[in-house]
């Protein structure tokens, strides 16, 4: 019989069970404890196999699981007559914070220590007999959801040493998705009070408890060692720039190409690349995001399967609140271009994750977003640079999608793309101040509103041009043409034919699908923005200050010189006091 495909299954026992398409990953059991390290952390992307594998691990070595050699057979790790003997011989603490995603402290809180509660249940049969004595009974009793917090940052540890007793052997602990409260406190605003919990439990867990074995923690993001970690110098940490287990986690393409030959999707091996492929763990390459393959298995066709399963909160609150330098480097990815000698620090510090420079980056390599297509060590400063391109296919379509629900609520950004197709200028005025009036807000978190707001929604505007103008411009920002550097240029990808009689696009030429009509011809567009200065006494000054600036500084000189007739070349000065804005031409 076949391997039957099953989307989300995260449990080991399951897919071996029914037989589930499985990628066999159980080399990873024999690397991991063949290193012999104490406390092990591994970041990986969401959705690369992290909870699979710990689930892997805990039938591996759980007594609860002794005998299940059925689990193992005719994969890797049975070979081994060593690890055969390993099987089912050890107390697992297993354990994940996926799930813990709640508003407030409070909340979080009360959900790690119910989680810990039905661990203790799990274990109740210590409480039978008089194998604890009442001491121990009374802090059994006391672990609760609402349990003190010295019960509760202690009570993984005690478990443990209960566990070593009664079974006379250490403790192994998995604890997965260790970081995801912490993404949630970031973005809701309890990142002090969840950190100081944190430390204490993980200090009592990893540090000072006697009764360990090893344990492995995964998460996203490696998060920094004076956040939570302060005290825990036995720690192991694997970021995707390491080789350890480099294609423990994901598929390599020789197992993603042997899946498509399996279930008859040979034809369809270059298309599944582009869109899933790009993923760099340590020196190994062409990793790919696992659950779009399967989705892919099942379906037979690409989507932006990975990408669906999460908000993307985070990732999305950085850029879009991001300062104007954050947004226009987005530019340049979003246009297929490369960012350039960036500097990584792999210990993701949440709280300074909007002023410190190139977190963002950090986190989006770590969240599988970005990948490394060059690096440059530079041996007299001991410093390491990393070029950095967006992932894959998925990725790009993922963040184009991020963009344009920036603006899907807004019906008169559309209105006002529509004005600018037209070279409609009054409409245009009348558009842009009501997107003005509403987006302003929404891209700026400035201290200083008055003055970050301008920039801050120019560079907003310009990604949703990109994304909603990519079929018919390439559109480029800040570059280079003459004798400086232009604000916005829309360069035509296609010139057709339907132009009217005098190179013009006439009203008849366009129709209420207009954005999509391949068959419009367009003209090239420059845009300079300025923001009103104390000596200009009307905004019509500065709009006027904007044009004079695109002429004499010949932004022109770039569009002439790939043969755009000069009269084919639309020039706007946009003029910004406040949320007003004036446009002219």
């Amino acid at each position: 019989m076949g391997r039957m495909l099953g989307i989300g299954y995260q449990d080991f026992e399951k897919i071996r069970t029914n037989n589930n398409f499985y990628i066999d990953k159980t080399e990873f059991i024999s690397q991991w404890w063949g290193y012999g390290d104490e406390v092990t952390l591994i970041t990986r992307p969401r959705r690369f196999g992290k909870t699979l594998n710990m689930s892997m691990l805990e039938k591996f070595f759980s007594l609860d699981y002794a005998g299940r050699s059925d689990l193992f057979e005719g994969l890797s790790i049975w070979q081994s007559k060593h690890y055969r003997s390993l099987q089912g011989s050890y107390p697992v603490i297993l354990l994940s914070f996926a799930g813990v995603k709640e508003p407030s402290f409070r909340e979080v809180r009360k959900k790690i220590c119910y989680i810990i509660e039905r661990l203790y249940n799990r274990y109740g049969f210590l409480m039978e007999g008089s194998f604890l004595n009442e001491k121990e009974k009374q802090f059994f009793r006391k672990v609760s959801a609402d349990m003190e917090d010295y019960v509760a940052t202690s009570s993984l540890g005690t478990l443990s040493e209960y566990l070593s007793h009664y079974y006379g052997k250490k403790v192994i602990i998995l604890l997965d998705e260790y970081d995801t409260p912490m993404q949630e406190a970031w973005v809701n605003g309890y990142w002090d009070e969840l950190v100081s919990f944190t430390r204490s439990l993980f200090n009592s867990t990893f540090k000072t408890n006697p009764y360990l074995e090893r344990a492995i923690m995964t998460g996203i993001t490696r998060v920094s060692k004076e956040s939570v970690f302060s005290d825990l110098n036995n720690l192991e940490v694997i970021t995707t720039t390491s080789d350890k287990y480099a294609d423990s986690f994901g598929f390599t393409e020789e197992e993603v190409f042997a899946a498509l030959d399996e279930f008859g999707l040979s034809r369809q091996k270059g298309q599944v690349k582009d869109w899933y492929d790009g993923f760099t763990f340590g020196a190994r390459k062409d990793i790919y995001n696992p659950w779009s393959v399967i989705n892919f298995l099942n379906k037979g066709k690409t989507d932006t399967y990975w990408a669906n399963t999460s908000s993307n909160a985070l990732v999305e609150k950085l850029l879009r609140e991001g300062k104007p330098n954050i947004k226009q480097m987005f530019e340049e990815l979003l246009g297929g271009g490369t960012i350039h000698h960036m500097e990584i620090d792999e210990q993701i510090v949440y709280n300074q994750l909007s002023v410190k420079k190139n977190a963002i980056w950090s986190l989006l390599l770590a969240s599988g977003y970005l990948k490394v297509a060059d690096t440059t060590f530079v041996e007299r400063t001991g410093r390491r640079y990393y070029d950095l391109v967006l992932t894959n296919r998925e990725v790009h379509v993922m963040f184009e999608n991020m963009v344009r629900d920036w603006f899907s609520g807004n019906d008169d950004y559309n209105d006002f793309i529509r004005a600018l197709l037209l070279d409609d200028v009054k409409a245009m005025n009348v558009y842009m101040n009501k997107v003005a009036l509403e987006m302003f807000s929404y891209f700026d978190t400035g201290k200083n509103p008055s003055q970050a707001a301008p920039e801050r929604f120019y560079h907003g505007f310009v990604l949703g041009l990109m994304v909603e103008l990519s079929d018919r411009y390439a559109l480029t920002s800040n570059r280079e043409s003459g004798f400086g550097r232009y604000d916005i240029m829309l360069e035509p990808k296609r010139i057709e034919a339907g132009m009217g009689p005098n190179g013009t696009i006439t009203n008849d030429a366009i129709t209420n699908d207009a954005i999509t009509n391949d068959a419009i011809i367009n003209d090239a567009i420059i845009m300079e923005f300025k923001v009103q200065e104390a000596e200009e006494k009307e905004l019509s000054d500065t709009v006027e200050d904007a044009l004079r600036q695109i002429e004499t500084k010949k932004y022109d000189a770039a569009l002439i010189a790939k043969g755009i007739p000069r009269e084919r070349i639309r020039k706007y000065g946009f003029a910004f006091c406040g949320k007003k804005v004036l446009i002219g031409k």
